[in-house]
């Protein structure tokens, strides 16, 4: 059995591994995998529907504890063309406080091949940039994903990013699922402000596609703004290696240490 954030111990309970936990502190989880998991329960539910996920939303409840946990997944806006999907996260020992929400705007696809387009060129790779001094080598989350630094691009900085390991035990991904296991670390990647002397924690993370992402290697161009009262905001353009692929967005919580 391989490397993986979650073994499934029920069709919808699972133990969370040592990979999910957060480089700020290890006795909670990394806002990446929960994402992945919910995204994966969604895109079960969806399967054979004809709908596919044009937005995705991470709402962090609590603090994700690195323990079992359970999925269940809810339609509160049904739709033959534009339905609302939501999948939660509980531990076990706390099943009716969720900790983690995703929701997903899942709408009917059609051809549209004709009228294409990207607003960005593909990423083109650039030699490898020096990790920064802070996190790189935290245990946890940060072991399971290939992180890759590229030149800063016009104000943002670069990265390209892929898991090293599975979702759920041996079970196969979508280019979703894997693009959702790694987009929670923009807020990390364009960071305004050194971790040494801030906290600059996320509370959620939007992301919208225009097309679904392929392969299992994405770049995330990220850029952090810091406001003056303990409120930032991080913002990404997400590639794959065939170009854009979508945007994301992320509201921080800043605090001096």
């Amino acid at each position: 059995m391989s490397e993986c954030y979650f073994r499934r111990t029920s069709e919808n309970t699972y133990e969370s591994t040592d990979f999910t936990r957060s480089n700020w502190t290890p006795e909670i989880q990394h806002g990446s995998p929960p994402l992945a998991l919910l995204t994966k329960s969604i895109e079960e539910h969806l399967d054979g529907s004809g709908l596919r996920v044009g937005r995705l939303t991470l709402d962090i409840l609590g603090a994700i504890p690195v323990a079992p946990v359970r999925v269940q997944t809810s339609v509160p806006r049904p739709g033959k063309r534009i339905a609302l999907v939501a999948a939660e996260m509980a531990t076990l020992d706390a099943p009716d406080r969720p900790v983690a929400r995703v929701t997903a705007w899942a709408l009917a696809t059609s051809d549209t091949a004709a009228g294409a387009s990207d607003r960005f060129p593909p990423l083109a790779d650039t030699d490898d940039e020096p990790l920064p001094d802070y996190w790189w080598n935290a245990p946890g989350y940060l072991e399971s994903v290939d992180w890759r630094r590229q030149q800063d691009d016009a104000g943002a900085r670069v990265f390209w990013l892929r898991p090293r390991v599975g979702l759920v035990d041996d079970e196969p991904t979508t280019g979703l699922q894997r693009l959702t296991m790694v987009v929670d670390s923009a807020n990390g990647i364009g960071s305004a402000l050194n971790p040494d002397e801030y906290i600059f924690m996320n509370t959620d993370t939007a992301l919208h596609l225009h097309r679904l992402p392929t392969g299992d290697e994405f770049a995330v161009r990220a850029r952090g703004s810091i406001g003056p009262d303990g409120i930032g905001v991080t913002t990404a353009e997400i590639f794959d290696r065939t170009g854009f692929v979508g945007t994301s967005a992320q509201t921080l919580l800043v605090q001096k240490r």
